[in-house]
């Protein structure tokens, strides 16, 4: 392996998140593990980089990253099933006196500002992954991996596990390791000291388990998201 390479551990763990691949505005899903669009949202957010941050993109599109899910465990040390979805149901835009300018402004509307079909309060539904823990390793380059270190130790905006709402309850970044066994092992460790086991890992490329296609490789951030497609295996461990 190339010396210059390093490997950056991030530990995912929190009451909800939501890693949205298909969303629409009225029903916004998520996977059941987090997307690369979704990690390298987090990580701009670290870096304090809006805008549409091609040129970064370009660079982090191909980089190796590998997610693995660990469940709570029963008495024999096996990982429970996994946490059926939460649905919350939001009504955007309701409550409010058109007739106030203020008011008016949270009220959704036509993109060209004119009321919405059927009135301004807008019915969505939002799924959410609960109580899930995930351990994601990403091989980059050294100055890379030293950079988004950095950032996520002192992260210019508030980091969040997919939405809002999703706040991590545990350290996200957990180390830079010079190999990728040592960086599973310190998330292993962790793992265990928390009562969880390795429930499922999803790897790019083509495998043994379940292949699927995902529209998650981000282009273009900003205004106009631009996303390509690639092909990760679900593989399960229990």
């Amino acid at each position: 392996m190339n010396e210059s390479t390093q490997h950056l551990l991030l530990w995912l763990e929190g009451p909800l998140q939501a890693w949205g691949h298909d969303s629409k505005f009225g029903v916004r899903d998520t996977l059941d593990f987090p997307t690369r669009s979704g990690i390298l949202g987090l990580l701009c957010c670290a870096r304090g980089a809006g805008g549409s941050e091609v040129e970064w993109l370009m660079q982090m599109s191909s980089v190796k990253m590998e997610v693995r899910a660990y469940a709570r465990t029963d008495a024999h040390g096996q990982p429970y099933l996994r946490e059926a979805l939460l649905c919350d149901f939001h009504m955007v835009g309701s409550g409010y006196d058109d007739s106030d300018p203020w008011q008016n402004l949270l009220i959704p509307k036509t993109s060209d500002g004119k009321k919405a079909v059927g009135g301004g309060a807008k019915m969505t539904y939002r799924y959410y992954l609960q109580d899930a823990v995930f351990a994601v390793v990403m091989t980059l380059p050294q100055g890379q991996a030293e950079a988004l270190a950095q950032a996520l130790q002192n992260p210019v905006w508030d980091l969040y596990l997919g939405r809002k709402n999703c706040v991590p309850a545990e350290l996200i970044y957990q180390g830079v390791f010079t190999e990728a066994d040592s960086a599973w092992q310190q998330a292993q460790e962790l793992a265990e000291s928390k009562q969880r086991a390795l429930s499922y890992a999803v790897i790019e490329g083509e495998g043994d388990g379940e292949v699927i296609t995902l529209n998650d490789v981000p282009v273009q951030f900003g205004r106009q998201k631009r996303y390509r497609d690639r092909r990760v295996t679900l593989l399960e461990y229990n």
